[in-house]
């Protein structure tokens, strides 16, 4: 318990130093310490949580390890960092996707959810065009573009299947997993605007803070069980 609550305390120390020094114009800085804050957590996820899942793990190694490589940026092409450090990121939410997905029963979602889905698909091609318009002027249609475009594809599936899977379990594992993913989608929308709109420290600031909450909620959400299961169930049998 002590090493959990040391590991806690330093986290809040490393968030609260990235803002500052953030804030303070010290933006490279900031980026190395805001790396190695979901690596701190997937640690403590580790340390503390017993029922570990092999997804949920997988996401959590694969996220960290693209973060890290903040640290030997300097010392790799840009190429190997942008490539491997996105595919990275592209892993770990297919496996976070394959972590939620597992507890769903999709031919219940799609007899009972129609509407939802309908609503759904509207919304993920909405927000995929929009971050795609905001990147467009900024990034030629090579490989960056079709990356960009399947990094947002992937989290925007995500974020659906978290809210399916609210809908069908109803309880508070499936809620803390949707407010984690929504949390995530914001972050990156907002640090895209960061990244090619404006570098306003606010927004950095914002994005670090929605990171955090995400990972926070996405911990939480591991250490309980899917005890509920959603009367979708019984209509199927």
């Amino acid at each position: 318990m002590f090493k959990c609550k040391f590991w806690i305390g330093f986290l809040l120390v490393v968030y609260v130093l990235t803002i500052l020094f953030q804030c303070n114009g010290y933006a490279d800085i900031a980026d190395a310490l805001k790396s190695i804050i979901l690596p701190v957590i997937a640690f403590i996820y580790f340390l503390n949580v017993k029922k570990r899942t092999l997804f949920f793990s997988l996401f959590l190694i694969l996220y960290s390890l693209s973060d890290l490589m903040v640290f030997i940026e300097p010392f790799i092409s840009y190429y190997v960092s942008y490539y491997f450090g996105n595919l990275l990121y592209i892993l770990g939410y297919l496996f976070l996707f394959l972590e939620i997905s597992k507890s769903i029963s999709f031919l219940a979602v799609i007899k009972n959810y129609k509407i939802h889905l309908m609503v759904l698909i509207f919304l993920n091609v909405y927000i995929g065009y929009v971050l795609q318009a905001v990147v467009n002027p900024y990034v030629e249609k090579t490989n960056e573009y079709y990356i960009e475009i399947v990094y947002n594809v992937v989290m925007l599936a995500l974020l659906s299947v978290s809210l399916l899977n609210y809908f069908y379990r109803d309880n508070v594992k499936a809620l803390y997993l949707f407010f984690g993913s929504i949390c995530i989608v914001f972050a990156e929308v907002i640090w895209v605007a960061y990244t090619y709109i404006s570098e306003r420290s606010l927004l950095s600031v914002l994005s670090t803070s929605l990171y955090l909450a995400a990972y926070y909620f996405y911990y939480k959400q591991s250490k309980l069980e899917n005890e509920n299961t959603h009367e979708s169930d019984m209509l199927l049998s």
